[in-house]
């Protein structure tokens, strides 16, 4: 393997909150989480608390949870850093992974995640799961945003674009994750929850027991 790539990571807002302490019980290992033998985080944790989504942009269940983890991400603190990672779990998810990060090297994440979600569960506009992959429809979305759809698409089948679709499937190999959307903290804890609040409120415990262990 090479050098670990730089994380996606949502930038903290200016006036990032202070840490506060997590509401409810503490959670517990192999109910409310999971350890994940020799877990390792998705990217070098620089001093960071990581929070690892793994998702799909085809997976409705990602599309109900983002409308959640939105709102959630402005609560975290500027010690706490949440990444993206697409996962490929069939051929219509493919296209929209290297999608991914061909926009994470084009800096246009921020700008197009919710949109790509919209896009392909409100407006169906673009294919989703159990529609035939059309890289090219993929391409021309993002064309929207100020870059030209034919070389997005070649960026989107290159070497270094498949290699970190490659290495997202890894660490959801790695972490046991095998449904999304799915959290994942420093590498170590793959949350379960019994809905998406509970998820939220089991990931904040997370955070709070990593933060006491630095």
């Amino acid at each position: 393997e090479g050098a670990a790539p730089a994380a996606t990571d949502t930038p903290a807002p200016a006036n990032a909150p202070a840490p506060v302490a997590p509401s409810g019980p503490a959670p517990v290992a192999g109910v409310d989480y999971e350890l994940i033998p020799n877990g390792q985080p998705y990217a070098p944790l620089n001093g960071k608390i990581e929070v690892v989504e793994v998702f799909g942009y085809v997976c409705p269940a990602c599309a109900s949870f983002q409308t959640q983890i939105m709102p959630w991400r402005k609560t975290l603190p500027a010690d706490v850093r949440l990444t993206y990672v697409p996962v490929a779990f069939g051929p219509e998810w493919l296209p929209y992974a290297q999608a991914y990060y061909a926009a994470e090297s084009k800096g246009l994440v921020e700008r197009t995640h919710d949109t790509v979600f919209a896009k392909i569960h409100a407006e169906r506009s673009l294919p989703g799961e159990g529609r035939k992959p059309d890289p090219a429809k993929v391409a021309e979305f993002y064309a929207g945003y100020g870059v030209n759809a034919k070389e997005f698409l070649g960026l989107m089948n290159s070497f270094g674009i498949n290699a970190k679709v490659n290495r997202a499937k890894q660490f959801a190999i790695q972490s046991g994750v095998n449904s999304t959307p799915s959290l994942v903290v420093n590498g170590k804890y793959k949350v379960k929850g019994r809905s998406f609040e509970d998820m939220l409120r089991i990931t904040d415990h997370l955070i709070a027991q990593e933060r006491a262990a630095k």
